[in-house]
């Protein structure tokens, strides 16, 4: 059985925009069916990479390859959607004629877009708004239309910029369960946005990427390394319990500022030191009123690579 091509595949990819490099040596991997996340700060080289990949804008050096060929391919662009961040919609059509048109120009037939149009504006949560015209519409229904679009023509991979900006959180729910059901279905997906949180919630991986180079890349746990942050809450730091603390784990935080509590952070390997963090703080006689593991997220890592970095937090 052969093994199907992965559906992004770049190696030192470059793009020079008047002597200077905008993308500088990107290598990035995405299989199939995977939701990718691309993360950077305004400047990174975010929107040329998707440029690049769609094949709207030819690379300076470095090699470039999506699902199995080249993004100049018409045949492989036919397998593409493509949701930018900002879309230049036909006003005066109504949300059918807007998809009808951009299915055409995507090779679909008449027949299919007849029973397709209605199928792809349910999924957004615009069925029965189809004849009203985009001049109408609000930000959050032009946002839809365009996701619509997107995923119109059954693409094996969707670029999706953007696509929760301006949608109220019930909308944002809704486009996760799109991104899950187009994982579902094994067509890979190359996510950008500001948001974070809905990130985490969809991706499979993440690349964070500055001055159009990849800092780091992978899920979140390979990123954090397999850590737990631990958030501790006592009435005050006694006598060896930080040096206890640090044999558990590595000390992030600590503030003894507010009189009768003192605050720690202690970043532990595995989850089952737990119990034995709460046993130090027994031992050293404090008083324990919160023992809080939380999560590793995505905003700590994008701040503290950024910060690593001497940039300005975007």
């Amino acid at each position: 059985m052969t093994r199907a091509a992965n559906a992004i595949e770049t190696r030192e990819l470059r793009k020079v925009y008047r002597g200077r490099p905008v993308v500088d040596g990107l290598t990035l991997t995405v299989p199939p069916g995977e939701v990718f996340g691309f993360l950077g700060p305004n400047g990174a080289g975010k929107s040329t990479t998707v440029k690049m990949l769609l094949g709207l804008v030819l690379p300076s050096g470095g090699e470039v390859r999506v699902l199995g060929g080249s993004p100049a391919d018409p045949d492989i662009r036919a397998r593409l959607g493509f949701l930018p961040e900002q879309f230049r919609f036909q006003t005066w059509m109504t949300g059918h004629e807007f998809l009808n048109f951009h299915g055409r120009l995507a090779g679909m037939k008449a027949d299919e877009l007849r029973t397709r149009i209605p199928q792809v504006l349910d999924t957004v949560g615009l069925g029965g708004r189809g004849h009203e015209q985009l001049g109408g519409y609000s930000k959050g229904m032009l946002q839809r239309c365009g996701l619509a679009g997107a995923i119109l023509a059954r693409p094996s991979l969707v670029f999706l910029d953007e696509p929760t900006s301006a949608l109220d959180p019930i909308g944002r729910v809704e486009v996760r369960e799109i991104i899950e059901q187009l994982r579902a279905a094994g067509v890979a997906v190359f996510l950008n946005s500001h948001l974070l949180s809905e990130v985490e919630q969809v991706c499979d991986r993440v690349a964070f990427v500055r001055q159009g180079r990849v800092q780091t890349q992978g899920t979140m746990r390979e990123l954090m390394g397999g850590v737990v942050p631990v958030e501790i809450r006592v009435d005050e730091l006694k006598p060896g319990l930080l040096d206890a603390l640090a044999r558990l784990g590595e000390l992030r935080h600590q503030d003894t500022n507010t009189p009768g509590r003192a605050d720690v952070e202690v970043w532990l390997q595995q989850e089952d030191t737990i119990p034995a963090v709460a046993q130090a703080i027994h031992d050293s006689g404090a008083r324990l009123y919160a023992l809080t593991p939380r999560r590793p997220d995505l905003e700590t890592m994008f701040l503290e690579l950024n910060d690593e970095a001497g940039g300005v937090r975007a």
